[in-house]
């Protein structure tokens, strides 16, 4: 199979897009700007999606589901939050189309068949969750509200990119209602290390921690919770926020409670999200010039064997082994896949699994039957063992874990050495030249100084990191006193 994958060095955005289309995740669609999610990709996603869920419903979340429209005067009583998502609307004015009698075996708009008010088909759904709401809230008793739901937004991005900013994409979102600021804040904050703890663990990719600045801020929130990853190519890349809503949707929908003194209070909001964004993010976090590499804890195929034969005979007695080795893998929780065809040779599937980014591939032939033993290939190292059959289950699910382990440590390894501490402009300019990763440099905390380094550099502020040390220092740009130090970055 030939994969002819432009280099990562030569062109990476044109590896990232040619990777994504030949590995099978996705394709660009008949319809500008929105992808179709191919079934490898799905299943990948799909495996995020569980994890996700039963994370979420761990910490008490119940999943519902709302209208993709929202009607214009509703979606306009949070005046934040419909400023910020007004260009990416996109709107339904009219319900119906008519033969057009000009141009007959054509459609056209029913002129007859306006609609009273103009929906908005959702960019995010707090609008139409929070009218809700309001129906679901008299009392204390009524709280916490904690409610999830999986669904497509659109966003009508005018340059769009596979799974990175797509017009239409998948995405969970959280909403949820508290009787005290302190309980939301508190959720805000639970959320963002919950998936801070998915993209770590599962993805095996490491993140910063932090607050957004005023400028980043979710549109209608008083306070944005951040992770954010870094890239091969140098890039930061925003995997999750959870956004502190503080009273601000209550009171522009007047969700109130009757309090233990029976007094009527606003509500406290928040809101948090991830989206089939995270599957760019994993394809172009541990992915090679070879083709995709992928995690164990979210590969759909996490081993893969190929036998090697000449004749019906040697594949039959192959095929009596592999059968029991592939029921010791399923006791394990290890899914595998044994691929007869017949149709394609060992060199071509070797290639097709490699560029799929199986981790673990088991070559498996009548020599290996002799000497009850197995070829076993790393996906990520690229590196090959010779295997004893026995116990070669346990052996590989341990090798999945250590997979897993090293993954997270190359990313972690990368990120880093790609985290640069500077003290003038100059610096910060010359950092940026190269594959930059976070530049870390104090700011005087105004959102002018902000919008001049992003006009001059093209790098915006990615966070406020939590840990960072509170520390006095002068602004990279404008000389004036700081308070610590903000990670900047070029970002996706």
């Amino acid at each position: 199979m030939s994969k002819n994958l432009t280099k990562r060095e030569e062109d990476y955005s044109k590896w990232y897009n040619e990777l994504v289309v030949k590995a099978d995740l996705a394709e660009n669609s008949g319809v500008r700007g929105c992808m179709v999610i191919k079934p490898y990709g799905y299943a990948i996603w799909e495996k995020m999606q569980a994890e996700l869920d039963r994370m979420f419903k761990e910490t008490g979340h119940s999943n519902a589901y709302f209208p993709l429209f929202v009607p214009k005067s509703m979606f306009e009583a949070e005046e934040k939050n419909a400023e910020g998502f007004a260009k990416e609307c996109a709107i339904v004015t009219h319900y119906r189309l008519k033969n057009d009698e000009d141009k007959p075996g054509k459609l056209m708009v029913d002129p007859n068949a306006k609609l009273e008010e103009e929906l908005i088909v959702r960019p995010t759904s707090e609008a139409i969750i929070w009218s809700t709401y309001k129906n679901w809230v008299q009392s204390y008793r009524d709280l916490p509200l904690l409610i999830n739901q999986w669904a497509n937004v659109v966003r009508w991005e005018m340059r769009t990119r596979l799974f990175l900013r797509t017009a239409e994409f998948l995405w969970q979102e959280g909403h949820t209602a508290h009787a005290t600021k302190q309980e939301a804040l508190n959720e805000t904050v639970q959320m963002m290390n919950v998936y801070a703890d998915f993209v770590e663990n599962f993805m095996a990719i490491p993140v910063v921690k932090g607050v957004k600045t005023e400028t980043e801020r979710f549109a209608g929130a008083d306070e944005t919770y951040c992770i954010e990853a870094l890239m091969q190519d140098g890039k930061a890349l925003q995997a999750g926020t959870s956004h502190f809503l503080g009273q601000n949707f209550a009171k522009a929908f007047d969700v109130k409670f009757a309090n233990q003194e029976g007094k009527q209070e606003h509500v406290w909001g928040t809101s948090w999200g991830v989206s089939t964004r995270l599957m760019g993010a994993l394809v172009m976090t541990h992915s090679d010039d070879n083709g995709l590499v992928l995690p164990p804890n979210l590969a759909p195929i996490q081993v893969v064997i190929v036998p090697i034969f000449r004749s019906d005979e040697e594949l039959e007695n192959i095929s009596i082994v592999v059968k029991d080795l592939m029921a010791q893998f399923r006791k394990l929780g290890v899914t595998v896949k044994f691929d007869d065809r017949t149709t394609q040779k060992p060199g071509f599937k070797f290639a097709e699994w490699e560029l799929k980014g199986v981790p673990v591939r088991i070559a498996v032939g009548p020599k290996d039957l002799e000497n009850k033993t197995f070829e076993v290939a790393r996906r990520d190292t690229l590196s090959k063992e010779v295997v004893a059959a026995e116990g070669v289950a346990s052996h590989i699910q341990a090798l999945l874990e250590q997979i897993q382990k090293d993954l997270f440590e190359r990313a972690l390894d990368y990120r880093n050495t790609h985290v640069t501490e500077v003290n003038s402009f100059d610096e910060f300019k010359k950092v940026l030249e190269g594959k930059a990763g976070f530049v870390s440099a104090h700011w005087d905390g105004t959102a002018e100084t902000e919008e001049k380094i992003k006009e001059l550099t093209k790098a915006t502020i990615r966070c406020i990191p939590l840990d960072r040390k509170e520390e006095t220092g002068t602004c990279v740009f404008t000389g004036k006193p700081s308070t610590g130090r903000v990670l900047f970055a070029k970002a996706y």
